[in-house]
């Protein structure tokens, strides 16, 4: 047998080695690690390596506790562990279905700790707060408060498919004290899609599961951009409208009390 032959296995790890998982030859090494009693893990890095570690030390269990950390503390993306669950999945770690149920157990476990404590802060003692902010009103907050008291179940349900969203509007939600079973309904039902999505991806894709991650990205840089721009539209507007009240003579500071019992359901 040739010399290049019998180190032909080494070879196809160099390219893991020089440029992590991204350069992994068709054919899947890591199909050949997890044959010879090697871990999916073996083959990444850093905070994915951690991941794919936990999801097969904890099993399915490990998927939900790194997507309830995903809830309380955004900047741990589920579009990364996500897809990490199925990529598990794939190499025959956990089984998939299971990775979805936990999921979104951990996701609903979450979003109620985040409604609890939105709740337990109340929207008036938040609205005091914001009056006193620099270019908001009363009436600011009067418009938002009527907007998620219209708008409520559908930003709870659509909006646990939204990066930054996703965690957030728990908060709005424990703040209007919406009923904690229609939150629960509408928390799981949208956790539910978001989650299969993104882990069925991962499993379908196996050792490419980085291209979910990367598009996912995409979307992720889309709604921060939409953001940035709403907040800097609203600033110039809040701008001009208290300059125009400083022309007419009006006192722009009148409207920053908030009556006791003024925004109960």
């Amino acid at each position: 047998m040739p010399i290049t032959d019998s180190f032909a296995p080494a070879a196809d790890f160099a390219p893991v080695a020089a440029g992590g998982l991204a350069a992994l030859p068709a054919g899947g090494v890591t199909a050949d690690v997890l044959a010879s009693g090697g871990s999916a893990a073996d083959n990444l890095s850093g905070f994915p390596a951690w991941t794919v570690t936990i999801m097969e030390t904890l099993g399915p269990t490990g998927v939900g506790f790194m997507v309830f950390l995903d809830n309380i503390f955004p900047p741990i993306p589920s579009e990364l562990v996500l897809p990490l669950a199925g990529f598990t999945s794939s190499q025959g770690q956990m089984n998939i279905v299971a990775a979805i149920v936990f999921a979104t157990i951990g996701s609903v476990v979450g979003a109620v700790l985040l409604w609890a404590l939105g709740k337990w802060i109340g929207i008036e003692r938040i609205a005091r707060i914001a009056v006193k902010m620099p270019l908001v009103d009363v009436d600011d907050v009067h418009k938002t408060v009527d907007w998620f008291d219209k708008h409520g179940d559908k930003a709870v349900f659509f909006g646990r498919m939204i990066p930054i969203f996703r965690s957030l509007i728990s908060i709005p939600a424990g703040m209007r004290d919406m009923r904690l079973t229609k939150f629960l309904l509408l928390t799981t039902a949208g956790s539910a899609i978001w989650n299969t999505i993104l882990i069925v991806a991962g499993f379908t894709l196996g050792e490419n599961w980085s291209v979910v991650e990367t598009y996912a990205g995409y979307f992720q840089n889309v709604v921060i951009v939409a953001v940035v721009v709403f907040v800097f539209v609203w600033i110039v507007f809040k701008i001009r409208k208290q300059r125009r009240k400083k022309a007419a003579g009006l006192d722009t500071t009148e409207d920053d009390h908030i009556e006791p019992g003024e925004f109960e359901v």
